[in-house]
């Protein structure tokens, strides 16, 4: 029990608040890029149509999601994998977060409920000394990775509105997500400049982030489907933990699909939020 406990403590400086293990990796898909085609799309146009990539899952309403964070330092490799769906216009949505098995190998955690709403994250079966039926609230803006990393899972729309910020993008060619044909944009954004263009309920977020990363500068490949939604994304953040040496490299992966479906999420009442002290790992 002490060596498990120790093991999560290591990985829990990386999510201070929430107190998640944070690290996530959906598996990359191939892209058999079509070169001709890549080079008839300019740097610009790539560019724009990356940054309105957000406005298109607006217009889309609602979709399932599966997302995936992984992280890697010290020759330990941390998977954690989400799935549930997200109201884009309401920017609220709702995830199970599924933690991994320790070195022991113990059988894998009982998933964390995650409800994701502008500006906060509750989080259910959070452990640690918290009542089973008590949710756990964070304020987003009050993280220094403005929750891309903390939850252990990226918020959907974060992650879209993280692409308003893409100051570069090369279009890379045709390829297919989960059988959808789509184009494939590889490119770098800033987190600065995404918080300017950003929705008030990631605004104050996503400016946490630019400041509390090890840089403002995230790599990322998207796959747009023909409507110009996101199908998948994928981000490499660099952050700073306090107990290990240097930046720490996450990537964080999101995947969208039935778009138009229903969600029904409701946000805990304040009598169901726990008001006491998080234990620490």
């Amino acid at each position: 029990m002490a060596e498990r406990q120790q093991w999560y403590r290591r990985w829990g400086a990386v999510v201070v608040a929430a107190g998640v293990v944070a690290g996530v990796g959906l598996g990359s898909s191939g892209c058999s890029g079509n070169g001709a085609a890549a080079q008839g799309v300019s740097a610009e146009e790539s560019v724009a149509v990356v940054q309105r990539a957000a406005e298109e899952l607006v217009e889309a309403r609602s979709s399932k999601a599966r997302t995936s964070m992984e992280m890697a330092t010290g020759g330990t490799r941390v998977t954690i994998r989400g799935e549930g769906v997200y109201d884009f216009r309401r920017q609220t949505g709702q995830l199970k977060v599924l933690l991994p098995q320790d070195p022991a190998g113990a059988s894998t955690q009982r998933p964390i409920t995650e409800l994701l709403a502008p500006g906060a994250l509750f989080m259910k079966n959070r452990g640690a000394g918290v009542p089973a039926d008590k949710w756990v609230r964070v304020e987003t803006r009050s993280l220094s990775d403005g929750n891309l990393v903390t939850g252990g899972a990226t918020d959907p729309f974060a992650a879209a509105e993280v692409l308003r910020g893409a100051r570069s993008a090369t279009y890379v060619g045709e390829t297919e997500v989960a059988g959808t044909p789509v184009r494939h944009y590889r490119g770098t954004a800033d987190l600065g400049a995404a918080a300017e263009g950003a929705s008030a309920g990631n605004k104050e977020a996503l400016a946490a982030a630019a400041k509390g990363f090890a840089t403002a500068r995230v790599p990322f490949d998207v796959y747009l489907d023909g409507q110009g939604r996101i199908r998948k994304v994928r981000h490499r953040f660099s952050f700073v933990n306090g107990q290990q040496p240097g930046s720490v490299a996450v990537a964080s992966t999101t995947l969208l699909y039935d778009f138009g479906a229903p969600v029904d999420v409701r946000l805990p009442d304040d009598e169901d939020i726990y008001a006491g002290k998080i234990a620490e790992g």
